[in-house]
């Protein structure tokens, strides 16, 4: 649970009354006016935390992180059993050395993860608080609308994650010359009927035009479902720690 607080400041709205129109010879109708305030806001998300079986061994040693986000049918209100269907909280339910913190928040039931980008940086900010995380070593990836997710809350912060892979996924392309220099692995089945691959494709090729440093793999004979063999490949993981803020790994 992550909560994010910001002060209310008063709101003094500043006009200046006009009077007369340009000649003088008649009372203006509108007044110029200018208005400033600092929002209150509260956001919250619950999720799954995954620490590596040796977390304890060294308590001076900084673990690599991953951000999963699910996708659409995984939504819900503290319902974190769903979460656990696919992606990264499936394999460390599997896998008794998975190397990595795992933190799997779950999208309220009627929201968006392009709606909570700001919950998601928050989120991070709250377990690099409490967790020995290594903060040169952050990886975001997700399914889907965890896909969408993904390329979002990168576009939004570039510079918090050393790695992305986002999975059936796409998003703006317009935005993407500011991950120019993050790695990016992105995964689409051809057969997909739910997002099509040309959303993976059209980043991709935005990415690819800028310079930037991305992948793409088509699974000729995948549907929706290009996630699991994704999840499921060691390799996935081995590029990931190859990479940290401040390398220049491939």
């Amino acid at each position: 649970m992550n909560l994010l607080n910001l002060v209310m400041s008063s709101a003094l709205p500043l006009c200046l009354a006009i009077n007369v129109s340009a000649t003088g010879s008649a009372p203006a109708k509108q007044q110029v006016c200018s208005f400033e305030a600092q929002i209150v806001k509260t956001v919250r998300l619950n999720y799954l935390l995954y620490l590596p079986r040796d977390y304890e061994a060294d308590p001076r040693r900084k673990l690599p992180l991953i951000l999963f986000l699910h996708g659409m049918g995984e939504r819900g209100n503290n319902e974190l059993e769903l979460v656990k269907k696919h992606g990264i909280p499936k394999i460390v339910e599997q896998k008794e050395d998975f190397p990595f913190i795992a933190v799997s928040p779950q999208c309220p039931k009627n929201s968006f993860w392009t709606a909570e980008i700001e919950a998601l940086n928050a989120l991070l900010d709250e377990v690099i608080a409490k967790y020995r995380v290594d903060v040169d070593r952050i990886y975001l990836t997700g399914l889907s609308m965890g896909g969408y997710g993904a390329w979002s809350l990168a576009i939004a912060y570039p510079k918090r994650f050393a790695a992305i892979a986002p999975i059936c996924g796409g998003g703006e392309p317009s935005e993407v010359p500011v991950l120019k220099d993050v790695p990016v692995w992105v995964f689409h089945g051809e057969k997909d009927n739910l997002v099509p691959p040309e959303e993976s494709k059209k980043m991709v090729d935005a990415l690819k035009a800028c310079g930037g440093d991305v992948k793409f793999t088509l699974y000729p004979d995948a549907d929706h479902d290009s996630w699991t063999r994704t999840y499921d490949n060691p390799e996935l993981y081995e590029w990931f720690l190859k990479h940290s803020r401040h390398s220049t790994a491939k």
